[in-house]
């Protein structure tokens, strides 16, 4: 009996690295970045409709309030992208319930769309090919190939090539959630208006970083920790310079906005110092709440 629905896990991401290179003339940047699934997930459901009832959404969890229901929303493009690629009519009901912030770097919005990607193709039986579906995530927006892919990976190009990375061990995070998101665009524009005049290189990985990661030591990623768009950030939200400050005192092994934030990722020796950075920076009453979590987590998959 086919399925009437498909729910699909998907995980929140941290980028370890992000090297931001010019404004290229499609208002596009070329990055480098080394993005790192972590646990902390959304679950996107796609639910068999009645016949011309088309797509409807709902959202509930973690700022349910501030995703659109829409065809804004990246999980509706998805679903409606791939109905279109083979010919069909999307007749379904998506259902969101939110952990990875909203609008808070963690590319929640990117991994809906991924999960509703999966969840669509295996619900209408479909069997697209993995490239195929990383080509319609490209499509959908940049950090989408990679909620597909999960555990770590170098992004480059707009961030949607992704080239698995060697990594070993396990790494524990502790997560400073704001009271409100930031817009990735305006985080991109003021990051232009900063180095306007300045001289640009291209965007470049780390050696320091790709040693971390093979060695699975905490101490020298968290000396590895860059995030070039960090300063367009602490310009926008001035308080962000203060949490990281907080993480800092905490004894975190580093601490970076996550992607174009505001949530802001401290790194921990282990399970139990995770949880010390949680209790300090929840007692600091300058973060709206604390996550913690592990990586890496694997990418979207059935539950």
């Amino acid at each position: 009996m086919p399925a009437t629905e498909v729910t699909v896990r998907v995980p929140g991401k941290v980028n370890l690295q992000l090297s931001v290179g010019p404004r290229r003339e499609d208002g596009f940047h070329d990055i480098a970045t080394v993005f790192h699934a972590v646990a902390l997930h959304d679950d996107v459901t796609v639910a068999v409709a009645p016949i011309g009832s088309g797509i409807s959404l709902t959202c509930e969890g973690e700022g349910q309030g501030d995703v659109p229901l829409d065809s804004t929303n990246l999980a509706w493009q998805a679903v409606q992208l791939l109905a279109d690629s083979v010919g069909i009519q999307a007749n379904v009901q998506i259902r969101i319930h939110k952990h990875i912030p909203v609008a808070g770097g963690m590319a929640g919005g990117s991994a809906d769309a991924a999960g509703a990607l999966l969840a669509s193709d295996a619900l209408w039986n479909l069997g697209t090919p993995k490239n195929v579906l990383h080509d319609l995530a490209a499509a959908i927006g940049s950090d989408v190939p990679f909620a597909l892919h999960g555990g770590t990976a170098i992004g480059s190009g707009r961030g949607e090539r992704i080239t698995p990375v060697l990594a070993s061990g396990t790494f524990h995070w502790v997560f400073a959630l704001a009271p409100e998101g930031l817009s990735t665009a305006a985080v991109y524009a003021e990051c232009d208006r900063l180095r306007e005049g300045r001289h640009v290189p291209d965007p470049y990985m780390s050696d320091m970083m790709m040693q971390a990661l093979r060695a699975g030591d905490p101490v020298l990623l968290g000396k590895s920790l860059h995030n070039d768009l960090q300063q367009a950030a602490f310009s926008l939200r001035p308080i962000l310079g203060r949490v990281l400050e907080a993480g800092e005192e905490a004894g975190a092994l580093g601490g970076i906005v996550s992607g174009s934030g505001p949530t802001c990722a401290f790194l921990a020796r282990d399970a139990e110092h995770a949880l010390d950075i949680a209790v300090h920076l929840t007692s600091s009453g300058i973060v709206r709440s604390v996550k913690r979590s592990s990586g890496p987590a694997p990418g979207a998959r059935i539950i």
